[in-house]
């Protein structure tokens, strides 16, 4: 035991000597804690490790320097390094505070908005002014003025097809976004950059709670003490500076806020203006289509919501065609977002939305505007109620005054031609039954030719010097002599009127010179009977415009419209009193049962005796049966009337009447260029036939109110005394005294007559 253990012991110690083992820390500090060996066992792991993982780390940095990473251009692309971080830093910095301040500036201004608006049920009605609907004499709408509200509609209330077609056609995404639609702006400004416009103009990619913002005008309400007109104060709403865009988009969240998206929708469809004056989808549904909202089918939605784009442009009054073919667009954005079916949609296009009949005939655009420029101002043209105006338009016979317009210029003017034309219908009170102010015959707003053109009469104004000689006791039977004839007039010199024709035909009846419309005896008659006394008579039945005070007022030197000269033709068929013209018959506030005016014209007092009225009847019957009317004559029916062509034909004239109507017709230029070829006889007398053929029609035959003379050859001269007087009276004896001295009714006229 000891030898072995010794020898161990020797063994060792020689080894030792021989070879030191290296030193460890574990075996110098054997004792240093508990667990020691655990951590030592550990230790070795990861001292190998970590010598694997610098081999890498190594290599990496060996090949930087291969690739000159490393030195000079290292620590540089380093520096680089922190400087990109440190500004990215720095923007993240201050982008969050920015953003924050941003938020919360917002924040308040939406607060605040959102405090200031009012319930839904005070936005949908925003108009300004109030509106005129106005209604044939059978209580049928013809035509609209103003602003037209046809009423409170919702979302829920209009038909279905209608609201799809609104979002479908303004805001895909309305029921997803808060207000805001970046991606819809995003697309506007490219589209606006592609077709070279500024990235704000043009398409505005605004949702329909923007539209809805803009159409309150941002809260702010007109205000007409401000200076500012009603299109002044919409042309500031519909600004699109950047600022305003800004405070649009804040006003729209604002609204996301407080109402819901129906709500809102609400508001849209009931304001939103949709052209002809329709304010809100219940008017444009009624204006243009004649039914509720809630009734549109799949193709009259389509064409309502395509007007939003451009509600004057795509108006189907404007031009239908264009209106259909912007509806076909929408319903295939309809059928695209899974609104309609291909079936439904292919049905849409097929049948198209058409025009009520109200609507397609633009009735009365004409009437409508007169009707409106002589009621109430307060009522009409300013006023801010709902108005109805029941009117004495005939539409029946505004669609024949209109087609008769229309087929003699389309066969009988020479293409290109300027010339402008009137029509007159009215009833024998002055009840106006049609109008017609131009060629353009649904032209409203327009110069209207027999409301407002002042144009000399002619030989129209004729059958007022004989209605004053035949109230004065002449008989149409008279004669009077027709040669040349001079007078001197102080001032002008010597004038010697002429007959049309340069023909004298020596005596002649009271009756053929009215025929034939003979111009010197005109001006005998005019001059005996006293031309003071002619004009009095010609201002009773309604001529009001200023009359010639020379002898030239015989034959039509005067001006006058066509709506007086008809007029005063009516007083002559109703037996001699005089008319003022209307068409208001009632005006009442819409949903009032009472109205609030009545008539404003018809039958005035009595002019000339009923007797002279129907000898004048029946003189005017032979211009039409045999003399310079011939071509208005009515195959079957009793006409009567009279010719007028001024001075170089700058005006033509027909105005004449059946049992039923008076009917007048002017034609000339604007521009007082004369007419080649036309007399009163031509052109309008075969445009009076043409639409009083298509007035009468399926009418039974009427004789007119007209009385023969008893026979009578008496030639006028200087015994030739007023044997009548009647009933202008006091008026007669004045005018008289004037002119002859004192002698009044019972005294006689001039000699001059048959000289």
């Amino acid at each position: 035991m000891w030898r072995k253990g010794q020898g161990r012991a020797g063994l060792s110690m020689t080894d030792t000597r021989r070879r030191k083992p290296p030193l460890r820390a574990d075996k110098r500090y054997p004792a240093a804690k508990r667990g020691a060996g655990a951590k030592r066992a550990s230790a070795k792991p990861k001292a190998k490790t970590s010598r694997k993982a610098a081999k890498p780390a190594a290599r990496k940095r060996g090949a930087n320097r291969r690739r000159g990473g490393g030195g000079f251009f290292g620590r540089i692309r380093a520096a680089c390094r922190a400087a990109f971080r440190w500004v990215l830093r720095l923007i993240w910095s201050v982008t969050w505070r920015v953003g924050l301040v941003a938020t919360l500036l917002v924040a308040a201004a939406v607060g605040y908005i959102y405090k200031d608006l009012p319930d839904v049920d005070a936005l949908l009605d925003g108009r300004a002014r109030g509106s005129v609907t106005l209604l044939d004499h059978e209580g049928q709408v013809f035509a609209w003025r103003g602003d037209q509200f046809g009423g409170v509609v919702t979302a829920r209330s209009v038909s279905p097809h209608l609201k799809n077609a609104i979002i479908a056609t303004e805001d895909k995404r309305f029921y997803r976004h808060f207000g805001l639609s970046p991606r819809g702006v995003a697309s506007a400004v490219r589209i606006n950059l592609s077709e070279g416009r500024g990235p704000l103009s043009g398409h505005g990619g605004s949702t329909i709670t923007q539209q809805t913002a803009k159409l309150l005008c941002l809260g702010e309400p007109y205000d007409p003490s401000a200076g500012q007109t009603e299109r002044e104060y919409e042309a500031g709403c519909r600004r699109g500076s950047l600022w305003r865009k800004a405070k649009e988009a804040i006003f729209a969240i604002a609204m996301e806020v407080k109402y819901s998206k129906d709500e809102i929708l609400t508001v849209y469809m009931n304001r939103a203006f949709l052209g002809a004056g329709a304010r809100g989808f219940a008017a444009a549904s009624q204006r243009y289509f004649g039914k509720s909202a809630a009734e549109l089918d799949p193709a009259e939605a389509a064409m309502l919501a395509g007007l939003l784009k451009a509600p004057t442009r795509y108006a189907p009054t404007n031009s239908l065609t264009r209106s259909q073919n912007r509806a076909g667009v929408i319903v295939g954005l309809m059928q695209d977002q899974g609104y309609l079916d291909a079936a439904e949609a292919r049905k849409a296009i097929d049948h198209p939305a058409q025009l009520s009949s109200a609507a397609a005939a633009r009735a009365g655009g004409y009437f409508a505007d007169w009707v409106m420029s002589s009621g109430p101002e307060y009522f009409t043209r300013n006023t801010t109620e709902d108005v109805l105006i029941r009117t004495t338009l005939d539409q029946r016979i505004q669609a024949s005054a209109e087609e008769a317009m229309q087929f003699i210029f389309q066969e009988k003017v020479k293409k290109g031609s300027k010339a402008q034309a009137a029509i007159i219908v009215m009833s024998a009170d002055g009840a106006v039954r049609a109008m017609v102010g131009g060629r353009d015959t649904r032209a409203t707003g327009a110069f209207n030719r027999a409301t407002q053109a002042l144009r000399q009469t002619g030989s129209a104004f004729k059958p007022f010097v004989y209605a004053t000689a035949l109230e004065l006791g002449y008989s149409p039977n008279d004669l009077v002599l027709d040669e040349p004839y001079c007078q001197n007039i102080p001032g002008s010199g010597e004038w010697c009127p002429k007959n049309y024709n340069n023909k004298h035909y020596g005596d002649v009846t009271l009756t053929r010179a009215l025929r034939d419309s003979l111009n010197v005896p005109a001006v005998k008659i005019s001059e005996s009977v006293g031309r003071d006394l002619v004009r009095r008579v010609a201002g009773e039945f309604g001529i009001q415009s200023d009359l010639a005070l020379g002898p030239a007022l015989a034959l039509g030197a005067s001006e006058s419209t066509l709506i007086e000269m008809a007029g005063a033709y009516a007083g002559i068929l109703n037996g001699g009193s005089s008319v003022t013209p209307y068409g208001l018959i009632e005006l009442q506030l819409l949903g009032d049962e009472n109205p609030l005016m009545g008539a404003g014209g018809g039958i005035g007092e009595r002019v000339i005796q009923t007797s002279a009225a129907e000898q004048l009847i029946w003189m005017m019957e032979k211009v039409v049966s045999e003399g310079s009317g011939r071509r208005a004559a009515l195959p079957g029916w009793q006409a009567a009337g009279k010719t007028g062509t001024t001075q170089a034909a700058r005006d033509a004239w027909f105005i004449g009447f059946t049992a039923d109507y008076v009917t007048g017709v002017w034609m000339g230029y604007d521009d007082n260029t004369p007419l080649k070829g036309v007399t009163g006889g031509g052109l309008p007398a075969e445009i009076w036939h043409e639409t009083m053929i298509r007035v009468q029609e399926g009418l039974e035959p009427k004789p007119l109110p007209m009385r023969p003379p008893a026979p009578s050859t008496q030639t006028l001269g200087p015994e030739r005394g007023n044997r009548g007087g009647g009933s202008l009276g006091s008026v007669v004896d004045q005018v008289l005294r004037d002119i002859f001295g004192g002698k009044g009714g019972g005294g006689k006229p001039p000699k001059p007559v048959n000289r």
